[in-house]
């Protein structure tokens, strides 16, 4: 049995920063606004025996005004991706991106408190190798945080579920299609030089973590 909270500090990202995206106000009309709120909701939580939640946060949305100590209460997972694939995916969504808007110096910033607060590295894995050999590196993050690994991870029914936030249908069409995991994509072609700087600013944040992977 699981609990999903997809992304549940986004209505308070957009109301926190002033940005517009896609289907704002179907997203800020679907969570509260209020970080507070939300972090009460993510850390109060009391589940049945036999039952997980898994709260999929994005590093960008922890703006500096959100308190961050709640994530030591938490099994912390860390999911990386190569900066050029994460800037070509935003430059197709998005006119104009900036380095905090990708979350890799957040995240890096992130792993790294937790890491001198717990005194242990929390688990790093990467996206394009889970997509290389998913049995493996799945198997190997639930080893490491505690929890059975089960073959039904591998595979799932195409669709929507219950827990997707109110930003699926923009964002997740091809998750929607897709039964199992895809093998990884080719390398993102030349992009503008702008994106390749950017991209080059992120990588040293994203190789911190990298060499941490399991």
């Amino acid at each position: 049995m699981y609990d999903v909270r997809d992304e549940p500090l986004y209505a308070a990202y957009l109301a926190l920063s002033g940005k517009t995206h896609p289907m704002q106000e179907e997203i800020l009309a679907a969570q509260p606004s209020d970080w507070k709120e939300v972090i009460a909701d993510c850390t109060g939580s009391d589940l049945p025996d036999g039952m997980f939640q898994y709260q999929k946060h994005m590093s960008h949305h922890m703006l500096p005004e959100i308190l961050r100590d709640w994530v030591y209460d938490l099994n912390n997972v860390f999911l990386i991706r190569n900066p050029r694939r994460v800037v070509a995916s935003y430059a197709n969504r998005f006119e104009t991106v900036s380095l905090d808007d990708l979350g890799f110096r957040q995240q890096a910033e992130l792993f790294d408190r937790i890491a001198v607060h717990t005194g242990t590295r929390p688990p790093v894995v990467d996206a394009e190798e889970i997509r290389a050999n998913p049995e493996d590196v799945l198997g190997r993050l639930c080893e490491a945080i505690g929890i059975p690994f089960e073959a039904r991870m591998l595979s799932w029914a195409p669709g929507p579920r219950p827990g997707d936030g109110a930003w699926a249908p923009h964002w997740y069409a091809s998750l929607h299609k897709s039964t199992g995991f895809a093998p990884p994509d080719q390398e993102p072609g030349p992009m503008s030089t702008e994106m390749e700087v950017l991209a080059d600013t992120a990588k040293p944040y994203y190789d911190h973590m990298h060499k941490h992977r399991i």
